[in-house]
């Protein structure tokens, strides 16, 4: 069955960094466009990037445009988010999520914690 397992989240300073990975298992990995979505406390559900199915393409929404990377490792089964310079306001429950065949999102991860406090 398909799994996706996020892992990376912590506690950040402002400023600061941290990598989100997500495990991807159960399908095809490398036939499937990725994505990164985060929901904050008291918010709703918002996309943050997407990936293509072999990399060559990023998307990224505004807020976080210029300082987070989407990548992916297809030999690894891997989608990665790189975060630089976190903001309070990035503080969240990320997920790794999986584009299906007609577009929708078929598949989230359990997701990981990301808390930007000093």
């Amino acid at each position: 069955q398909v799994q996706l397992v996020e892992s990376g989240g912590g506690l950040a300073q402002p400023g600061g960094s941290l990598r989100l990975s997500c495990a991807a298992s159960g399908f095809t990995f490398s036939h499937y466009a990725m994505s990164w979505a985060r929901q904050a406390p008291g918010k709703g559900l918002e996309w943050m990037s997407g990936i293509v199915t072999d990399g060559s393409d990023t998307y990224y929404a505004d807020s976080v445009k210029g300082r987070f990377t989407i990548s992916r490792d297809n030999a690894k089964n891997t989608l990665y988010l790189q975060l630089n310079d976190l903001k309070p306001e990035d503080t969240a429950l990320y997920y790794c999520t999986k584009e299906g065949d007609s577009g929708e999102y078929d598949y989230w991860g359990q997701g990981t914690q990301v808390t930007v406090s000093s």
